[in-house]
């Protein structure tokens, strides 16, 4: 299995415990949640179940039962609820020596309504499990918000009673080329840095790649082709995620129209709908699957946060398919170079460096310097002013601000006079409008470095695509 390294180390440890042990792992649909456990147990379970996705609750008591049978368990009628489902494992499970991993996949589905799951979980877990010291229990589920809400913030019976939780994140770009290299792809650094600004770094996706197809054919067999198989991710993506998907999918498609982000009041203007908790919530839960982040800028309040949209696949969905108007299934390479691809790689370039903070703080030797990063943008308040938009700056507590400027090109990046002149007032007027004392210091991130020329001289640093690779 590539990467994950530190999660596999924490799962083995729970072999070695010497009490009972109850881990959540949790992560978006097609992160490799359901792979990683299975790998790393060797595929041995006393016992194993995944939920059914849409199934009533008998049924997923009959196919709780059926996985029983498959345990081993003989005579094994339906269960009437989940409190008998469990006690039936229980009694299962007392019958195998040794210590006895637990792995029940897709738990979220289970808890069909009113039939009381997680209070069956919780008395399993505290009033059974608990009492041996011979217990791994795994629970995961691809429904972020409800194993977060249920199991990782429950403030029931199950309070604190997790002695682990993984929250496993995508793929980053260097793993990305460690897959690739694994599978033989024969993709450049370039390849795999513009494959991931539309797949970004879920290993599933990676998965459909075929080595016999260079990267941009592979885009348009996975989206362009008439039975292509991502053709209908969007919406299974977010289903597989959220109960009621429908409120998610409109703050998505709110925020994909606005580069820099929006705050919660220009949300709900938008949206046109109510302005009670239920957006905060749906804010909330977006942020903990890594669809949007949010962050402050300098002197702003935190009423002002914004929440920016930086899920790739989201984001390209948005831009090439939600409308179905693209009919060509070679689509993809036929605009290589064209400016609408110009144009799109341009901001997903930058969506991929926010993803990859601390490969640029690595690189900028700050790592270990407390920092902010966020995005700055200036409206005029005059006819005589100009507006000013900042797309990342790194506010950190040595009293430096860095200005990074993300520019992805087919070659060196020229910086020309006119350029020049743009970045020093972009300087002026953040520090005018903050009053900051910090000192500025320029830095850009490139493809493949900057040409020197007259200009060149006045960046304090340069980062490449090679250092996203780094770490």
């Amino acid at each position: 299995m590539l990467g994950r390294e530190e999660e596999k180390r924490v799962l083995l440890s729970l072999l070695e415990s010497d009490k009972s042990e109850f881990v959540a792992i949790y992560g978006r649909r097609r992160v490799g949640k359901t792979y990683l456990v299975r790998e790393t147990f060797n595929y041995k379970f006393a016992f194993q179940h995944t939920g059914l996705q849409g199934g009533s609750i008998h049924e997923q008591l009959e196919e709780f039962a059926n996985s029983l049978i498959m345990a081993g368990m003989k005579k094994v009628k339906r269960p009437k609820n989940w409190s008998q489902a469990f006690f039936m494992l229980g009694q299962h499970l007392s019958t195998i020596p040794n210590k006895k991993v637990i792995f029940i996949d897709e738990l979220p589905w289970l808890d069909t309504p009113n039939s009381k799951f997680v209070a069956a979980l919780d008395h399993f877990w505290n009033g059974w499990a608990t009492a041996r010291k011979d217990i791994v229990l795994v629970v995961c589920g691809s429904a972020t918000s409800w194993i977060i809400d249920k199991v990782v913030m429950n403030y029931g019976g199950l309070h604190n009673r997790l002695t682990e939780q993984i929250y496993l994140r995508p793929f980053t770009l260097r793993e990305c080329e460690q897959y690739a290299l694994e599978k033989n792809l024969g993709m450049s650094r370039r390849n795999i840095l513009e494959t991931y600004m539309v797949l970004g770094g879920i290993p599933f996706y990676w998965d459909m790649l075929r080595k016999d197809l260079s990267w941009a054919q592979n885009i348009d067999r996975m989206f362009f082709h008439p039975n292509a198989k991502m053709r209908n991710e969007f919406d299974a993506l977010y289903k597989s995620l959220f109960r009621c998907p429908k409120s998610y999918i409109d703050v998505v498609s709110v925020l994909a129209t606005k580069k820099i982000g929006m705050t919660r009041n220009e949300i709900m203007a938008a949206l046109r709908g109510d302005s009670g908790g239920t957006l905060t919530k749906t804010l909330r839960e977006l942020e903990q699957c890594d669809f949007i982040r949010s962050y402050n800028s300098i002197g702003k309040a935190k009423k002002e946060t914004v929440y920016q949209l930086i899920d790739n696949f989201t984001l390209f969905y948005f831009k090439f398919m939600a409308d179905g108007t693209i009919n060509a299934k070679d689509y993809w390479s036929r605009i290589i170079s064209k400016p609408v691809y110009n144009t799109w790689s341009g901001l997903a370039f930058e969506r991929v460096c926010f993803q990859h903070i601390d490969q640029i703080k690595h690189s900028l030797g700050i790592s270990g310097v407390i920092s902010n990063v966020y995005s700055w943008v200036y409206a005029p308040k005059s006819p005589e002013e100009k507006g000013t938009q900042i797309d990342m700056l790194i506010d950190r507590d040595d009293n430096i601000i860095n200005l990074c400027e993300m520019k992805f090109s087919q070659g060196e990046y020229e910086l020309t006079e006119k350029y020049d002149l743009e970045l020093r007032n972009k300087i002026g007027t953040f520090q005018a409008k903050t009053k900051t004392r910090k000192g500025m210091s320029i830095v850009m991130i490139t493809s493949y470095g900057l040409k020197r020329n007259n200009w060149s001289n006045g960046i304090n640093a340069q980062i490449t695509m090679d250092d996203l690779f780094v770490i």
